[in-house]
């Protein structure tokens, strides 16, 4: 993923370049300046900054990075929060755009950044945040490169709870709802199906020992099932909105049970290929055309690597992870219908028992298409990300 937010000590991170907040003046300041100086070799790199002499605020430059497990050091000066009336905001934005500069011109193909200003100048978190998310976005629509935002603490995720406080009433409601939830009504149904008289394409007699219906079992969860599909049309039962079910689970039976022939059955099976939906890949491209989308576009939006969606794209039969599915749907602005569909292509599907598929739901229901955004809430709720696709 071309953006990641992880928690880590930065001066453990391997990447490139590492941003460093620096003192202005040829000096140590504290926390993560600090912390960089003791990991690079303190002397070593005190004299190589000096060689830059002072700086001001918004400005970037870089050293070799010496011990540490990068390349280069880029050095910002963050402001000093003043109430957000001296251009603090500006500022901070400026740190970001020029470090990232520079590493574009070293040619990095990595780089990791620490929530700039955000210690002891005392920038507010949740709005340093948004400003690195929105620079750090914007520069990655027009070039490739992997960039980390590096956090501590979890602190500066506090912003979800703020922005969204609806989030976590959602979730609770989801965790108490009445047992007659659409899991059970599904596995019901299927039992009903099971226990069905159904025209199956070969006619056999059944010894005595053969139960009269399938037992699926406490555990069985059809939306956990991933295997090859077989679409039937199914009897009407009481549960109108599940007709359209998708058997992945096949039942085979004994040689000896058969007294029909097995004429014909090669024919019926090319019929039934002949019928498959469309694969994860031909409706992705299909959702992109719809959308007027060029594949840069979708990709980037999507947070995904330029090599992966190549390879989707290159490859018919290529299934990604369920979470560069969702961050496609997401780039295309899909609805939940249209989601969970793209989904099931793929072999997946949103679990209602997950929060991070709870979140995932929420932010679609509200029309939150804005990958970063929604990493942000997944990391301060779930500490998980849709990046690592």
């Amino acid at each position: 993923m071309p953006f990641n937010i992880i928690r880590n000590d930065i001066s453990k991170v391997k990447a490139d370049a590492i941003v460093n907040t620096a003192n202005a003046n040829v000096a140590v300041g504290a926390g993560v300046d600090q912390a960089i100086y003791e990991a690079a070799g303190f002397d070593e790199l005190l004299a190589e900054r000096a060689k830059i002499g002072p700086m001001k605020p918004g400005q970037a430059a870089w050293t070799p990075a010496f011990a540490l497990d990068a390349k280069y050091i880029i050095h910002t000066i963050g402001p000093a929060w003043q109430g957000g009336n001296y251009h603090e905001r500006e500022t901070v934005a400026s740190c970001y755009r020029e470090s990232l500069k520079i590493a574009d011109e070293l040619h990095c193909e990595s780089v990791a950044f620490p929530l700039i200003s955000t210690g002891t100048f005392g920038f507010p978190k949740d709005e340093a945040l948004r400003i690195a998310v929105n620079e750090i976005s914007s520069f990655l629509f027009t070039h490739d490169m992997t960039v980390y935002m590096v956090v501590y603490d979890k602190e500066a995720f506090v912003i979800s709870g703020k922005a969204f406080p609806d989030i976590k009433e959602f979730i609770e409601d989801e965790d108490v709802k009445p047992p007659e939830s659409s899991y059970l009504r599904r596995r019901r149904r299927m039992q009903q199906i099971a226990s069905s008289k159904l025209d199956l394409p070969l006619s056999y007699a059944r010894r005595e020992d053969v139960p009269a219906s399938i037992d699926l079992g406490e555990d069985f969860h059809p939306d956990a099932a991933t295997g090859p599909e077989l679409d039937m049309d199914l009897p009407d039962m009481d549960q109108p909105e599940l007709a359209d079910i998708s058997y992945s689970e096949n039942v085979s039976l004994p040689e000896a049970y058969f007294t029909g022939s097995y004429e014909g059955l090669d024919k019926k099976l090319d019929e039934i290929i002949k019928r498959r939906a469309k694969t994860f890949q031909q409706m992705l491209f299909q959702w992109i055309d719809r959308k007027g989308m060029t594949d840069p576009e979708v990709y980037k939006k999507a947070n995904v690597d330029r090599k992966l969606f190549s390879k989707i794209r290159s490859k018919e039969d290529y299934l990604p992870s369920k979470k560069t599915v969702i961050a496609f749907a997401i780039a295309l602005e899909l609805n939940l219908d249209q989601t969970i569909d793209l989904l099931r292509r793929a072999g997946y599907a949103l679990i209602p028992s997950s929060k991070f598929d709870l979140i995932i739901e929420w932010c679609i229901n509200h029309k939150i298409y804005n990958i970063h955004e929604i990493n942000i809430i997944l990391f301060d709720r779930t500490n998980q990300t849709l990046s690592g696709c």
